[in-house]
């Protein structure tokens, strides 16, 4: 049984608590009245400190319960309690519980409402400070609280995480998916992730996957977690409704989410069926793209990445499973206790998410066509500069007013890997066959470019086409320094598109070098050339 806010029966008799920032006049109490008992004897005065601590932490879980009572309107709605901070690579701080964070300390001996303190780091500890990111998580109980993992049964057969001979192949062919339909038996985020193609290791912490996911259930009494990468999630049919340690999100189609490794995350569905593809990074982490000359402003803007606040669940969850990616296959452990017990929490390494509608994209604005970098989101970088482990890069609706120039994307040949998806419209390079929910690879050296009617119809308009706005659309392209290899469910995949070779067999020679006449001769890019 679910209930409107996607959690199961068993789940909802958990208590939750969103975060606040209401005051509360007795937690001020305490030092008011102890201040000249410590002078007077320290050991007793001790003892009543220490009574009078739990008897306000009492008060205040008495009072977060009275207060989640009152809103049970609103809370049975996953999406109208929601609230975010602003930022990206900031530091963040959260507490659902007013003074459950430390103060001037990350690791007291007792944490505030006798919370365990815990780190999760993302990075070394002694990467350089612009790069170091950790979080400090102040939970009722410990992650580390659980039975040992053992490995899922049935196993999942198509997630994969070292790519080499034995599991993928490679294939310079430009290779293009239709939608996939969404699956008609119970199939919940996990269950319904599978890998299209990558590169690389997760083992050696270099590389990156591709992988695509349907759903038709919310996730129950289970949380997974994902310990060989960073995910990009970008849905393309239906919302989520993504519970993490630090909180929760609702991520729409035209909108992206970042869940960064290690996280513990459930993914519900209130729209009911869902579809969408995900980029995992492994060894590194995304970034803002730097600007260049673009200047301080412009792409997409560090205040319109959204982070949640501090949430958390508080009470029996017997039989509760924790599903970890490790190496490209699922281990299982039983807890008895959710994992978004996380009361209060601080650092740079959080989850997040952002409204591509937001993103500022930047276009020629006399002639030819820019490289799509100039459209870039996010950025996993190598130690090579410019050279991108991995690149999300959009294509959002603007406009196109460059003169005697072919506007669609140029035909090209590319030393790098570009996997395109459709999240929703058409996309200009592409008169048919391209679809919402369907994906495109070009791997590295293989032509591609327009097809046959798009090449036709920009040419037939000739010189004088004006200003043109492209609306209504959202395609989006992950981008790769590294050769991917494709694993063989993709290839064999009954929703392949075999025939897609075929919208460049119809481009025809135009070429009139045979025929050049005195007035070819005096034109350059279709105008008259002036001597």
């Amino acid at each position: 049984m679910r209930y409107e806010d996607g959690r199961s029966k068993q789940h909802a008799s958990v208590k939750d608590h969103r975060a606040t920032t209401a005051p509360f006049p007795f937690l001020v109490v305490v030092t008011t009245v102890l201040s000249p008992v410590f002078g007077h004897n320290k050991c007793n005065s001790l003892q009543i400190f220490k009574k009078k601590k739990k008897k306000k932490e009492k008060a205040v879980r008495v009072h977060l319960k009275e207060k989640s009572m009152e809103s049970k309107d609103c809370s049975s709605n996953f999406a109208c309690a929601l609230e975010y901070q602003t930022g990206i690579g900031n530091h963040f701080s959260s507490e659902a519980i007013v003074g459950a964070l430390p103060q001037g300390q990350n690791s007291p001996l007792i944490c505030p409402f006798g919370l365990y303190a815990e780190q999760i780091s993302g990075t070394s500890f002694t990467s350089p400070r612009k790069l170091n990111q950790r979080s400090w998580l102040y939970r009722i109980k410990p992650s580390v609280t659980h039975e040992p993992f053992r490995p899922r049964i049935p196993r999942h057969e198509m997630l994969v995480s070292e790519f080499n001979q034995s599991n993928s192949s490679a294939t310079p062919t430009q290779l293009r998916w239709k939608p996939v339909e969404i699956p008609e038996a119970p199939t919940d985020f996990i269950d319904g992730l599978y890998t299209i193609c990558g590169a690389g290791s997760s083992y050696l912490r270099h590389g990156f996957a591709i992988h695509m996911y349907t759903a038709n259930k919310s996730m129950e009494n289970s949380a997974f977690c994902n310990a060989d990468g960073d995910f990009l999630i970008v849905p393309q049919k239906g919302s989520l409704w993504i519970t993490t340690e630090c909180g929760r999100l609702q991520v729409c189609p035209g909108e992206i989410v970042i869940l960064p490794q290690g996280f513990r995350f459930a993914v519900d569905l209130p729209d009911g069926p869902s579809r969408g593809y995900i980029a995992e990074i492994f060894g590194t982490h995304l970034q803002l793209p730097d600007l260049g000359p673009i200047g301080a402003n412009g792409l997409a803007a560090p205040r319109d990445f959204l982070v949640p606040v501090a949430w958390y669940e508080d009470g029996s969850c017997p039989g509760y499973t924790i599903v970890q990616k490790y190496g490209g296959e699922l281990f299982t452990a039983k807890q008895d206790f959710s994992p978004f017990n996380v009361v209060a929490w601080h650092g740079n390494y959080v989850p997040y998410k952002y409204d591509l509608s937001k993103f500022c994209p930047y276009n020629t604005v006399l002639m030819d066509h820019s490289d799509p970098s100039i459209n870039t989101v996010l950025t996993a970088p190598t130690d090579k500069p410019g050279v991108a482990l991995l690149d999300f890069v959009i294509f959002p609706p603007r406009w196109l007013v460059a003169e005697h120039t072919f506007r669609p994307p140029y035909y090209h040949r590319n030393c790098m890997t570009e996997f395109m998806g459709l999240i929703y419209g058409g996309y200009e390079a592409k008169a048919d066959g391209f679809h919402p929910g369907g994906a495109s690879l070009h791997s590295c050296m293989t032509p591609h470019g327009p097809d046959t009617k798009t090449y036709e119809a920009t040419i037939a308009l000739g010189n004088e086409a004006g200003p043109h706005r492209i609306a209504d659309t959202m395609a989006f392209m992950f981008e790769s320094c590294l050769i991917p290899r494709v694993c063989p469910w993709a290839l064999e995949s009954p929703f392949m598109d075999h025939d897609y070779y075929q919208c460049w067999i119809g481009l025809k020679s135009h070429f009139s070098g045979l025929s050049i006449n005195e007035d070819s001769r005096d034109l350059q890019n279709g105008k008259p050339i002036e001597r």
